[in-house]
């Protein structure tokens, strides 16, 4: 006989994958950031999503948000944006007489920090306490931030104009890097189609996307994940694959432990998501990549040369001995 707390997780894992019919009805042929947006929320997690302009980075994470009964914000990213506009700040009451705190945007459940390099550091380190802590400190006072908190960060390439890269610090804080590419003929002409049936991206109501899925789901499945099994193999597996990337010629900077652990839990994420109790190696190598990837730091010459840090994570994955 099933438990209640099975069925409950089940419900939550029929939820969460209904997620992917309701970002469908706004945008077309963006499976694989989908998934990593879910695996993100199961871990508790925060997503960088990077792609040229105009391939709907901006409307993957609204269409996410329209599908979750969470609240959202979303943070326009500018040279001239400060670090109080984004966490909040103190305001003077001339009635009381005294200063009050004025939450920032920060203080939703997913917070959709659009085009975040093209803000200054100062600016962008303003969510690393936030991003790690889940609160913001302001005059000394730590206020907690909402649960379920989610920062879904999107990135245009470093190689266009007025960007600034990302500290490694804060990258290291992203559990994915989900990269956004240009959509195939076919689904462009999806695309074209929608929008010549009347398709209006900024009213996702109209597009018929409603919330199937909110936070008890996200509870749910979040201990559903936290009881996947781990074989000492598996364990061994994820550790050689992030110590080999520390002793390769091509990159200067290997995935640190935080890395190890974060592609142990995103590969539990996915080995429940696909309906088992237990992690296997083809787990950790479907993660690996969106786990890994801003993990490392390639050499100049190396970069020169074409190399590219999915390169080396593929080539570092088809020589770690994989467990039987």
């Amino acid at each position: 006989m099933t438990s209640p707390t099975t069925v409950h997780a089940d419900d939550a894992r029929a939820s969460l994958e209904a997620l992917r019919t309701e970002i469908g009805k706004a945008v077309v042929g963006q499976d694989s950031a989908v998934t990593g947006l879910v695996v993100a929320l199961l871990c508790r997690g925060h997503v960088l999503l990077e792609g040229v302009p105009g391939v709907a980075k901006t409307l993957l994470v609204r269409a996410l948000a329209a599908s979750l009964e969470l609240d959202t914000k979303r943070v326009q990213f500018t040279p001239d944006l400060m670090p109080s506009d984004v966490t909040g700040s103190l305001v003077y009451d001339a009635r009381t007489a005294e200063f009050s705190f004025q939450n920032g945007p920060v203080f939703t459940n997913l917070l959709l920090a659009d085009e975040i390099n093209r803000t200054p550091p100062k600016t962008q380190s303003s969510l690393l306490e936030a991003m790690e802590e889940r609160q913001v400190t302001v005059d000394g006072v730590p206020r907690p931030l909402p649960e379920p908190f989610l920062v879904a960060a999107t990135q245009n390439p470093v190689e266009y104009e007025g960007t600034y890269p990302l500290p490694e610090a804060q990258l290291d804080r992203f559990l994915l890097k989900l990269t956004v590419p240009l959509p195939s003929r076919e689904d462009e002409i999806g695309v074209l189609t929608r929008h010549a049936a009347g398709f209006n991206p900024r009213d996702l109501q109209a597009a018929g996307v409603r919330p199937v899925a909110g936070p008890a789901d996200l509870e749910a499945a979040r201990q559903a994940v936290a009881r996947v099994a781990v074989s000492p193999e598996i364990a061994g597996y994820v550790v050689d694959i992030c110590r080999a990337t520390r002793e390769s010629p091509s990159l200067t900077l290997g995935v640190s432990p935080r890395g190890a652990t974060a592609l142990l839990s995103t590969s539990r994420a996915w080995a429940w998501l696909t309906g088992r109790d237990y992690v296997t190696p083809d787990d950790v190598k479907a993660l690996a990549l969106p786990t890994l990837r801003h993990r490392i730091q390639l050499r100049p010459e190396a970069e020169m040369e074409g190399v590219t840090a999915d390169s080396v994570l593929n080539s570092v994955l088809s020589f770690v001995p994989v467990p039987r």
